[in-house]
Parts: structure tokens; sequence; C-alpha cells
């Protein structure tokens, strides 16, 4: 499994230190994974290229989430996401919602892109390692999971045009996802017990985005 810590740079420290969070080999294969998909749509987003967006999701920023989003034209009602993520941070002593991860989607718009109703279909590819957070479940608060998830779903959205280049869009989507992570007993001390999977259904899409259009 490729975890956000490499093996060669796997290590635990006494409580008084912090854990090493470095994520280089998902880096990588997120990057890769993003120059494919520009090569794969880049003739498309020459022909019908006109607007571009950039945009920001408001929900990934109260989670202290890094995060940016792309939006550029496929056709004339289609249109091709791509937003990444990255959060890095510690959360008092024992809290981690450290994760990196990005989610393409291609873009089917009712009416006119850059405007009104859409639907979307979706991948996902994220790297994790969260624990000790006690507002999520007694579960997440003892134990910590250090992992990635892949998977895709459809969505369903509708973006506001505020002026010339301003914008705004609400997302929600739905679909699977595969976890795969090791189990560990506490935050701190790292002592490992399982190695788990788990399949998700549900919820895999939610954002209310600024957007600023660049014509």
């Amino acid at each position: 499994m490729s975890n956000l810590i490499d093996e060669d740079e796997r290590y635990y420290f006494s409580q008084d230190k912090k854990y090493l969070f470095t994520g280089h080999f998902n880096i990588k294969n997120m990057k890769r994974l993003l120059i494919i998909l520009l090569v794969l749509f880049a003739p498309f987003a020459a022909t019908y290229g006109q607007t571009f967006a950039v945009k920001s999701n408001l929900l990934y920023d109260l989670t202290s989430t890094m995060n940016l989003g792309v939006e550029l034209s496929l056709s004339r009602k289609v249109t091709l996401d791509i937003s990444g993520n990255y959060n890095p941070w510690n959360f008092g002593e024992n809290g981690k919602f450290k994760h990196i991860g990005i989610q393409p989607e291609v873009r089917y718009w009712f009416c006119e892109k850059f405007n009104g109703h859409f639907l979307g279909l979706h991948g996902h590819y994220a790297a994790y390692n969260v624990g000790g957070l006690s507002f999520l479940s007694d579960n997440m608060e003892k134990y910590r999971y250090e992992g990635n998830l892949w998977g895709g779903g459809i969505s369903y959205g509708y973006q506001w045009i505020l002026s010339p280049h301003w914008s705004m869009e609400a997302v929600i989507g739905a679909g699977y996802a595969r976890l795969d992570h090791d189990k560990y007993v506490c935050v701190n001390c790292g002592e490992w017990i399982k190695k788990d999977t788990k399949d998700y259904f549900g919820v895999t899409k939610a954002a209310i985005s600024i957007i600023y259009i660049i014509k």
C-alpha cells in the first residue's frame, strides 16, 4: 500500500515530538495523474477553451484544508473540473486530519457552460493520516488511520453568475470509495494494530465554491 509516509521516512517519536508527515510518494502519483488528464483533454481545451475558471471550496477552507480547483471547456456544454486539496496540520496534541487528494470531474451543462444546472461524473484519489478527533466519533478519538482511498461518483450542481468575472457554485455528489489503511492504537506512540479495508457508499463530493472566471 502507498502510505502518506514512505517506509524510509516513517519515524515514531516520544510524546513530546511531532509525527513526521511528508507524503512525497503520493504527491508524485497525483502529479502524474494531473499531467495525464491535462494531456488527454488539451485538444478539447484548445478548441473550446474560451473560458477558464479558478475556484476555492469554502467547505474545505472551514477545515483549514488548502485547496484549489480549475475548470476548462471541452465543448459547448461540457467542461472538465479538477480540484486538489492538502491538509498538513495537527489539531492540538493528538488530533490529525492530514490528507492530500485530487478529484477530476467531467460536467454536462443543461443550458450553457459555467451557468445554471449541471450533472457531473467524478473520480477521486486521496492519501490520509487521521486520528485523535473526538468530535467525529469515539473510535476516531482512540485510533489513527493511515492509508489511501480511491473511487468515483455522480454529482449535481448549480452555478450562479455574480458578475462578468465572479461566480459561485454549490455541488453535492454521491458514489463509492475504497479505503485501504493501517490502524494504530494511538496517535502518538504509533503501535500498529492491523491492516484493514473498507467499502464506502455515500457522499463523495460537497462544495460551495467561489469562482473567478478568465475569459
